[in-house]
């Protein structure tokens, strides 16, 4: 019996031992938890001033930390609200969600700007921003468009664009964006009217004359001096000529015969055998 209550007493005095080891673990843990809690978190920019948000700001997108630059941005659009550093943060911010390929809120962010602050002397480089995030997203400048068909690109962000650079070619005549807005708006007509073209040469290619003359028509009278002007041309004639329209036929054709004398689309099907499309240019 004294064995007995010996061992019970053994066991206890473990048993005892085990759930205070248990205890003292279980009670080192919950203090890291809770000072791993206590900590404060680290907000961006937070404490700073303006300028220096500003200034962090800036550092932090020279050295392509996009992301965080952004957030301070966005931290100094409210702090800075009303101010010309808040307007600055709003369109830096606006270019760094463009540049990262966030076009939705680049452009969300450029509206609330140009909405909010239209008598901003910034406001110019707003409209140009605006449209050059659908220029550069949808047509690519002078490099895509050779690798890429156009019946799969995106029309109406490239009339967007067209807007855009036309609202800053005609209210802000002197801004410094002016001229390339210019150049980009010539580019973008060449650009439309090259798609009408090629769904008219897409309907005249599997015999849907009526809509093939319709599309030809369309490039030929909205853009009437693009480069699009002499194929829309023959597409015309030819169309007029498969629907037995002679009067028609022969009008198209002798527009087409003053205005470019030399055109190898004067005879044959050319733009049928060309080994590349007639747009591409480079």
């Amino acid at each position: 019996m004294l064995r007995r209550s010996t061992d019970m007493n053994s066991s206890r005095h473990r048993l005892h031992a085990a759930r205070r080891v248990t205890l003292l673990v279980t009670a080192v843990v919950m203090l890291g938890i809770s000072a791993c809690s206590s900590k404060p978190s680290k907000v961006p920019g937070e404490g700073l001033s303006a300028d220096k948000l500003y200034e962090e700001a800036r550092e932090q997108q020279a050295t392509g930390n996009f992301d965080l630059a952004a957030k301070l941005y966005a931290r100094l659009e409210g702090a800075g609200a009303g101010t010309v550093l808040g307007q600055q943060a709003q369109l830096e911010r606006a270019y760094l969600l463009y540049q990262s390929g966030e076009k939705a809120d680049a452009l969300s962010t450029i509206d609330r700007f140009i909405k909010v602050n239209p008598l901003s002397p910034a406001i110019d480089y707003a409209v140009y921003l605006r449209a050059l995030i659908n220029f550069n997203d949808n047509l690519g400048f002078l490099g895509k468009l050779s690798r890429q068909d156009l019946s799969e690109r995106d029309q109406q962000a490239a009339r967007d664009s067209y807007e855009s650079f036309k609202q800053l070619r005609d209210q802000y005549p002197n801004s410094r964006y002016a001229a390339d807005a210019r150049e980009r708006m010539g580019y973008i007509v060449n650009v439309l009217a090259a798609y009408e073209v090629h769904v008219a040469r897409y309907y005249y290619r599997r015999g849907a004359y009526v809509a093939a003359a319709n599309r030809a028509q369309t490039a030929i009278t909205e853009f009437q001096y693009s480069s699009a002007t002499e194929e829309a041309l023959s597409i015309l004639a030819r169309s007029y000529d498969k629907l037995g329209l002679e009067q028609l036929r022969d009008d198209a054709e002798r527009v087409l015969r003053t205005n470019y004398p030399k055109s190898a689309l004067l005879s044959g099907d050319g733009y049928n055998t060309a080994s590349k499309p007639w747009w591409q240019v480079w």
